[in-house]
């Protein structure tokens, strides 16, 4: 699956898959990651709330559950909201084509993204 979009975007550019892993700026991610419009890393994969560590903060986060929709634990939905932000749940294809969309908008978002 091909996730670019015409036109620039600042900040890691989520381009596809390769198996289960992400293609993030050509580069295969396996496991989960955590994307943000200033870079990427790998995330554990339990608290989605790491997205959440940008400045400024991010409108809110788009959470990437892996092939299926899970939704976070209600206490880490409730931690975000506490502090101003919301978090979408999706499954990761749903939620890489949403970054991708969003950020050619400009939004500044982050992403918790599990592999497929």
């Amino acid at each position: 699956m091909d996730l670019r979009r015409a036109g620039p975007i600042e900040g890691p550019q989520l381009t596809g898959f390769r198996g289960t892993a992400l293609l993030i700026d050509g580069e295969a991610w396996a496991g989960a990651v955590i994307v943000t419009p200033t870079g990427v890393r790998a995330w554990d994969g339990i608290d989605p709330t790491a997205a959440a560590d940008i400045d400024p903060p991010p409108e809110f986060i788009l959470f990437g559950s892996g092939r299926t929709l899970a939704r976070p634990d209600p206490a880490i939905v409730e931690a975000l909201e506490a502090r101003g932000i919301g978090i979408e749940a999706m499954d990761t294809r749903a939620a890489a084509r949403a970054w991708t969309l969003l950020r050619s908008e400009g939004r500044w978002i982050s992403a918790a993204l599990r592999g497929l």
